[in-house]
């Protein structure tokens, strides 16, 4: 095997396994694949409820029944970032009206909780990507909230099938906030965004067991800085 083959298998290891690899242009990306439920990117997992590992088009994922499947992961993989791209490919399979189900989460150095607890609103500083069901539609919400910023993009118009696979992003490049499906921008908000803290992530719920999510996800990345949509992750079947 020459040294160029021995390179590529490395590198193609490590994202399989969810470890940091460079991106493109600087800054390091992290990549989850979900083919697995005992550990996600080397890290140890929390299983809560029954979800199931199961072969798709795509390759193997993590399926959700939206009632009380969830998975934890001990890390906020963009903790720390100023700018940043957060991507899934996921399938959404109808379900309730509200899902939140891939959150991240820093955790309050002061009351080491994850989501504030007996308060009338969540204060903690959080990534979420959640879904409205419609029939036999969705559509997308990407939000992020932290001190001095709060943001939702969510349209209503921007209605997409159930039951296919997407992929979706939201990115900020020092001033805009966008989210995408499948490469399209669904919006965008000028946000006064700062780096959020160590933390946690959840899949299937929101990180204090709320809002289930019934679908499937596949893969995820994170990278601390914005890319383009030329740049994302592909579907590949």
């Amino acid at each position: 095997m020459t040294f160029m083959k021995i390179a590529a298998a490395i590198v193609a290891l490590l994202v399989v396994c969810g470890a940091a690899v460079p991106a493109a242009q600087g800054g390091n990306a992290i990549v989850w694949t979900f083919d697995r439920l005992e550990a996600i990117g080397d890290i140890k997992t929390t299983v809560e409820g029954n979800p199931k590992v199961v072969d798709t088009p795509l390759g193997k994922a993590i399926e959700f029944d939206g009632v009380d499947d969830a998975i934890w992961i001990e890390k906020h993989p963009l903790a720390g970032a100023a700018t940043f791209t957060f991507e899934a490919i996921f399938r959404p399979d109808g379900g309730a009206f509200e899902q939140r189900w891939f959150h991240l989460a820093e955790r309050d150095p002061k009351t080491g909780l994850l989501a504030s607890a007996g308060a009338a609103a969540d204060t903690n500083a959080r990534f979420l990507f959640e879904l409205r069901v419609v029939d036999k539609s969705w559509y997308l919400d990407a939000f992020v909230n932290g001190p001095g910023y709060s943001r939702a993009l969510m349209f209503k118009d921007k209605l997409h099938p159930i039951g296919e696979w997407y992929h979706v992003a939201q990115t900020y490049d020092g001033k805009m906030f966008r989210s995408y499906v499948n490469g399209v921008l669904q919006g965008e908000a000028e946000v006064a965004f700062t780096p959020q803290g160590e933390g946690a992530a959840s899949l299937g719920t929101r990180i204090n067991r709320v809002n289930y999510f019934k679908g499937a996800i596949r893969q995820a990345r994170f990278t601390p800085r914005a890319l383009t949509p030329e740049q994302f992750l592909k579907i590949k079947e």
